[in-house]
């Protein structure tokens, strides 16, 4: 996965760039290509796009890094273990691209991906008209890779909303970004897929999947179909090589409009939790409980003191439905719980030993933070290698100035204890990156998923394990 929203390579040079102009011109002359065919105009994308394009807007971020702030990086032997270079003593500049949608126009609201202006100390905007304003942070999720800024600007022009649960495999769609900061560039294909799970790129994911090219810089822009409504904001391609092959991803609108809501309310989402750990119910799982139906979320753990514990669901529990929506996966539970405020009232259907039966539940606050066998709570997986440990934000008196996240138990003959992870260790960085939250250690863990450094505090000493 490339979220990268930096050009990769320079693709183009103007000599290059000139010359394949002439060839589309001199193709088109040879061809005769029709203004009409049978009398009537050849179809365009053109008067839809001309509703569209004025929402959709340029960002730029700008960030100055100070390299050696943190403790960890001032470490020599740190330092030389991850072979990082020597310290600076200037801060360095650091730019980057992407795109966004304006999604309020009275207040100036307008959507992007998280990722395009995390860390950023300076946000700019360009408007379609070329108006260019500075932007605030209104709010972020870094769990779905949604975030909010705000520009003091009038006469915007936001896009119309659509429905991505009317979405089919096959629609048209059209995307709208900044690819390589070539702006306001159009691209068009049709819905490859949805409900896409498993991913590792968010914590909570129904991805749609389209064929549109999308290629660095087009992050937070719009997917919209035919009739210019929004359905979809481009988030991610699959890609080894960081450009287009084909296989992009985009957010739905129905969960972006959601949690819009609570970022402009509250500059955060407050997510209820139910307090399970999910899996699929497999065609495996459903023969094993004499089930003709393999659709559904199979509860394998119900956390100690948590909404789910005290609606009385046990492991075993198999959901069928939440608020009357059929499930098809573990992920449908998670997203959809993920989706929904603290304090709200949910009905989930399931099967308890072969009887069927209606759970009227409270989602409550999420406690600190926790995952078993390498998953976060509610069933997302971390990674394998963390398999069998149980991981907890950090909050102890030993290491009082320390963030992270600590071991708090750890399976005896698992992944994790084969690496040689311990009950009690306090892990301050991943990939070189310093973490001191889950969600921290999560977005970590997502950049490179083949394999973890880990920097790891134990009792008076520290060590570093790789983990491949």
């Amino acid at each position: 996965m490339n979220r990268d929203n930096r050009p990769i390579v320079n693709i183009f040079s103007k000599t290059a760039l000139v010359g394949s102009l002439m060839v589309v011109l001199v193709n088109q002359a040879a061809a005769g290509l029709p203004v009409a065919v049978g009398g009537m105009a050849l179809p365009s994308l053109a008067p839809m796009l001309e509703t569209v394009q004025p929402a959709v807007v340029n960002i730029s971020t700008t960030s100055y890094l100070s390299p050696g702030s943190s403790r960890l990086f001032q470490d020599p032997f740190f330092r030389q273990f991850f072979d990082l270079p020597e310290r600076r003593q200037r801060s360095q500049k650091e730019t980057s691209l992407g795109s966004g949608v304006i999604f309020d126009a009275n207040a100036g609201y307008v959507v992007t991906n998280v990722h395009v202006i995390e860390g950023a100390d300076e946000i700019r905007v360009t408007l379609a008209d070329g108006r260019q304003l500075n932007a605030e942070v209104v709010g972020l999720d870094a769990e779905t890779d949604i975030a909010v800024i705000k520009i003091p600007a009038k006469k915007l022009k936001a896009i119309r909303l659509g429905n991505s649960s009317r979405l089919r495999v096959g629609d048209f769609v059209v995307a709208i970004g900044n690819p390589f900061g070539l702006n306001q560039t159009v691209t068009s294909g049709i819905v490859s897929a949805l409900g896409r799970t498993g991913l590792g790129i968010e914590g909570y994911e129904d991805f749609i999947q389209t064929d549109a090219s999308i290629n660095p810089g087009n992050s937070g822009g719009p997917l919209v179909d035919l009739n210019g409504e929004l359905i979809g904001l481009n988030t991610a391609i699959f890609s080894k090589s960081g450009g287009n092959i084909g296989i992009g991803f985009a957010i739905p609108v129905d969960m972006v409009k959601k949690l819009v809501a609570q970022l402009v309310q509250f500059g955060e989402v407050k997510r209820g939790q139910l307090g399970v750990i999910v899996q699929d119910l497999t065609p495996e799982l459903a023969q094993a409980f004499n089930l003709s139906d393999s659709h559904g979320a199979v509860i394998a753990r119900v956390l100690e003191g948590s909404a789910a514990d005290s609606a009385g669901l046990r492991a075993g529990d198999i959901v069928l439905e939440l608020d009357h929506q059929r499930l098809r996966n573990g992920a449908d539970l998670r997203n959809g719980i993920g989706l929904m405020r603290v304090g709200k009232s949910i009905q989930l259907k399931l099967i308890r030993k072969g009887v069927t039966r209606d759970v009227i539940i409270q989602l409550s606050e999420a406690r600190a933070e926790t995952s078993e066998a390498g998953q976060t709570i509610d069933g997302g997986r971390l990674h394998r290698r963390l398999d069998g440990a149980l991981l907890g934000q950090h909050y102890s008196d030993q290491y009082p100035n320390e963030g992270g996240v600590v071991i708090v138990e750890i399976e005896k003959g698992s992944a994790g204890a084969r690496v040689g992870l311990e009950p009690g260790d306090l892990i301050v960085s991943v990939n070189r990156r310093e973490i001191t939250t889950l969600s921290e250690m999560e977005q970590a863990v997502r950049i490179n998923d083949k394999s973890l450094r880990l920097n790891i505090l134990r009792g008076n000493s520290a060590l570093f394990l790789v983990l491949r």
